[in-house]
């Protein structure tokens, strides 16, 4: 089944690729808004609140990327997607971007017709389980078995380190989170593997969260982004570079709060960025104050961070590898000059 399913995602972007979907930037204007992929609900990342409106880093991009094209950032239409179906929708044009915790791989990147503009989240698949088993390291999981979502990395990269380290498991699979959560929760499975980022998120929806840990090791690379179609290059320019707005303005100490005040004494960087010198919105076919609006609308990346997966969020995550390289992180924005 998996290799069916691989087969015909291959064969809609072979088709992708001969039939195009060019312009889309000009088609989210016409049409008055951006239709984002998210995750089905996911804490942190994106889900619905208990008003049904969408929270989360993934879809407060979808609001970022809405701010530069359409100058407003409530534009958007938010469309929840299984693991199984998120390439499909981008691939047939069903959404314009991406934007659910997604891995960045060779084989997806090479393969699909489709295109990472950037890392939103540096993250690596970890495990969870029951305390009661008495299980605190993933190095003692030996003859489990493990609950988690098919068409995702994290089957490949179960069974690169349970055979790279000669031990036996058995995997059941499920295609909405939900229903691998309920799996887990029931006892089918001894342990939950996903991203660690999505671990945390994913306790927090279990009835007795404190009775649940998540081992410290990580076993995989797992840089999430969001994604485009291939060849678009307008498009997939004013979403990698919203992405780097929101890490400079970081860098800058610029704020939803005080991007005006930095207006009136703005550097050179700060005025350029901002759209005071020069018309650097003109050359991604964006209005020049296009960077001002994401910041002012939705913010710079650590306030994103914070109140969706760091210390103002029920998930407390430390930014850890996703601070800025000038803290020890890994997000170092390309300059914007």
């Amino acid at each position: 089944m998996r290799l069916v399913a691989w087969v015909v995602a291959v064969e809609l972007a072979l088709s992708w690729n001969q039939v195009g979907f060019a312009g889309t930037l000009e088609q989210v204007r016409k049409r008055g808004q951006l239709h984002c992929g998210v995750s089905q609900g996911l804490p942190g990342f994106s889900s619905p609140d208990a008003k049904g409106q969408w929270r989360g880093i993934d879809v407060e991009f979808c609001h970022a990327v809405a701010s530069a094209v359409l100058g407003d950032s409530a534009k958007v239409v938010f469309k929840p997607l299984s693991s199984k179906e998120r390439f499909t929708a981008l691939q047939t044009g069903k959404v314009d971007l991406l934007s659910r915790n997604t891995t960045w791989t060779f084989a997806r990147d090479s393969s699909l017709g489709l295109d990472w503009v950037g890392v939103t989240y540096y993250d690596g698949q970890g495990f969870m389980v029951r305390k009661s088993q008495g299980i605190t390291s993933v190095k003692q999981l030996n003859e489990v078995t493990i609950c988690a979502n098919i068409s995702s990395t994290t089957e490949l990269n179960i069974e690169d380190y349970f055979k790279g380290k000669g031990k036996k498991y058995k995997l059941m699979t499920f295609e909405k989170t939900d229903e691998t959560l309920k799996a887990y929760e029931s006892g089918r499975c001894d342990a939950y593997s996903t991203d660690q980022s999505g671990l945390y998120a994913l306790r927090l929806l279990l009835k007795t969260p404190e009775d649940h840990k998540i081992l410290p090791e990580i076993i995989s690379k797992e840089p999430l982004g969001p994604v485009v179609r291939h060849g678009d290059n307008e498009w997939s320019d004013a979403v990698r570079w919203t992405l780097f707005v929101m890490l400079n303005a970081e860098e800058l100490g610029i704020t939803s709060k005080n991007i005006d005040s930095k207006m009136k004494a703005a550097n050179s960087a700060t005025a350029r960025m901002l759209g005071l010198d020069g018309k650097l919105g003109s050359q991604l076919n964006l209005k020049n104050d296009w960077a001002y609006q994401v910041i002012r609308q939705v913010g710079n990346y650590e306030e994103v961070f914070e109140r969706n997966l760091g210390q103002d969020s029920p998930l407390k995550i430390a930014r850890g590898l996703n601070r800025l390289w000038i803290d020890g992180g890994l997000h170092y924005p390309m300059p914007i000059r």
